[in-house]
C-alpha cells in the first residue's frame, strides 16, 4: 500500500514526501485552504481528520496538498478535500495524491464533487458524471414556517433516535454512515420528523466556515418536497440574519422555496462515480426517501 513513500522532482531538485496526514498537519491545510478561499475553519478540518482516511504531500518541510477519503460500509467511499498549492500546481501532485486514496481504496465504489478544473483529472483516473449538485447559502432573510400533515410533527433528536437516523440516511444516501452521524451529532443538533410517533425524516445543523451547515436533510418524498422544507425551516425560523450554507442534490423542487428564504444558488458541480456505471447510481436509491441536503461535499 502506498501510504508512505518519496519521490524526486528534477524539475525542482527537491523531494516530494507523500505520507499520512496528522493532526499536526491541520494549521498547514487550513492555510491551503484559505488559499483557495474556502471558508473552512480550523474545526472544520479537524472534523474531516477525525472522520477519514488522509494523505499529504510534504516537500522541505512543508505541506503542500492535502487528499481525504471516507470508507462507507464494505463497498462504498467517497472523496475530497484534494487541493495543492498554487505554486506547485502542474507537478503531478494532485494526479499522486489521487492515486495514493485510490490505492487504499481499492475496488470500492467511489464518489466525489467536481470542479471544472478538477474533473479531466478525475476522468483520466476512471470517474464519470452521475449527477450534480447545488450550492445554496446566504443570510436568512424570511423564513417560513412550513405547515405538516395531521399526524406530523417535529422535535429536537435524541441521542436514542441515532440507530433510526442511520437507518434513514442509509436508505437516502445509499451510503451506511454509522461512524459518520455519530460523529457529526456530537458535533452538531438535529431534528426529527414523526408520523404517528414514528422517525420518518430528519435533519442536522452544525457550526461551518462563515456560519452554519444544514445536512444531512433526509425526507419522505412529497409534493414540492414540503416535509423537506419544513426539516429545512425548523432550523432557519432560529437564525435569521445568520449566514447558511446547504449542498442539495440537484433535481429537487426547493431552488425557488431556497431562495425565498435567503439562500441564493452560488455553485453547481458534477458528482463522479468510479468502479461502477454511472447510469446505475444517477438516480435515488430510494424512491420514497430523499437526500435533500448533504453532509458536506466531500463526505456527500
Amino acid at each position: 500500500m502506498k501510504q508512505e513513500h518519496v519521490m524526486n522532482d528534477s524539475r525542482s531538485m527537491t523531494e516530494l514526501h507523500y505520507r499520512r496526514f496528522t493532526a499536526a498537519d491541520i494549521p498547514a491545510a487550513h492555510a491551503l485552504s484559505m488559499a483557495l478561499r474556502w471558508p473552512f475553519r480550523l474545526e472544520d478540518w479537524q472534523f474531516s481528520a477525525d472522520t477519514s482516511i488522509a494523505f499529504a504531500a510534504e516537500e522541505s518541510g512543508a505541506v503542500i496538498g492535502t487528499a481525504m477519503c471516507w470508507k462507507f460500509g464494505a463497498d462504498r467511499a467517497s472523496i475530497g478535500h484534494v487541493i495543492v498549492s498554487s505554486a506547485h500546481q502542474g507537478r503531478g501532485i494532485g494526479r499522486e495524491l489521487m492515486e495514493t486514496l485510490l490505492e487504499e481504496l481499492g475496488p470500492r465504489i467511489t464518489f466525489l464533487h467536481a470542479t471544472p478544473a478538477g474533473q479531466p483529472l478525475y476522468e483520466k483516473l476512471g470517474f464519470d458524471v452521475c449527477g450534480s449538485l447545488d450550492q445554496y447559502q446566504g443570510n436568512v432573510s424570511r423564513p417560513a414556517a412550513v405547515a405538516l400533515p395531521d399526524g406530523e410533527r417535529l422535535r429536537a433528536g435524541t441521542p436514542a433516535d441515532l440507530r433510526r437516523l442511520v437507518e434513514l440516511d442509509a436508505r437516502a444516501s445509499g451510503l451506511q454512515r454509522d461512524a459518520l452521524l455519530s460523529a457529526l451529532l456530537t458535533r452538531g443538533e438535529s431534528v426529527v420528523l414523526e408520523r404517528d410517533g414514528e422517525i420518518v425524516g430528519f435533519s442536522v445543523l452544525r457550526r461551518f466556515g462563515r456560519g452554519y451547515l444544514i445536512g444531512p436533510v433526509v425526507a419522505p418524498r412529497s409534493t414540492g418536497d414540503a416535509r423537506a422544507r419544513a426539516l429545512i425551516g425548523y432550523w432557519l425560523s432560529g437564525l435569521e440574519n445568520e449566514f447558511v450554507r446547504i449542498d442539495v442534490p440537484s433535481g429537487t423542487s426547493l431552488p425557488d422555496w431556497l431562495d425565498m428564504q435567503g439562500l441564493k444558488r452560488v455553485d453547481t458541480c458534477s458528482k463522479m462515480v468510479r468502479n461502477a456505471p454511472a447510469a446505475a447510481h444517477g438516480g435515488a436509491p430510494d424512491p420514497a426517501c430523499g437526500l435533500y441536503g448533504l453532509v458536506s461535499q466531500a463526505m456527500l
